[in-house]
């Protein structure tokens, strides 16, 4: 029988993301990676701008400030975001599956684990100060509705978010 690992992630998959999310199973194992990519338009302007400060990225902080985000432009980027990352899956020889999620990011994460019976899900990001430090990631908000381990990391690298 298969077992199914439910990725979500905001950035690109790199090489680096797919082995530490290979490091999960082993190679016998018979397993499905299933990506999911938010498409949601919904932010909270103070949290990005927060978040842009404690990188001490200035002009990043002004950029949020600045734009708004289009929802065209929103739905194209997850879909730049699911074919990269789908690329490097397929690279990696893993078995996968991949869409662009509607909605509420941790709520399809959800639904998507509820379907598959998904023995593991995955959330992969870039830090964000605020949401990680108080906890309302989300790998903390899957992981409260699931009751399942949610493994958090960080895009393009091996350290592991806090959930």
């Amino acid at each position: 029988m298969s077992d199914t690992i439910i990725i979500l992630t905001e950035e690109p998959l790199t090489a680096v993301d797919v082995a530490n999310i290979a490091d999960l199973y082993g190679p016998e194992d018979d397993v499905e990676l299933v990506l999911l990519v938010p498409a949601d338009t919904k932010r909270n302007l103070f949290v990005d701008v927060i978040d842009q400060l404690t990188m001490l990225d200035l002009p990043g902080a002004l950029r949020e400030i600045r734009e708004k985000p289009d929802a065209d432009a929103v739905r194209a980027e997850a879909n730049e975001t699911l074919a990269e990352s789908l690329a490097v899956l397929e690279a990696s020889g893993a078995r996968f599956s991949g869409s662009v999620a509607v909605g509420d990011a941790v709520s399809s994460l959800v639904a998507k684990v509820t379907e598959t019976g998904a023995r593991q899900a995955v959330v992969v990001t870039r830090p964000h100060a605020v949401a990680d430090t108080f906890r309302q990631d989300w790998a903390n908000q899957a992981q409260r509705k699931l009751g399942l381990p949610v493994l958090h990391l960080y895009s393009g690298s091996g350290f592991i978010g806090d959930s």
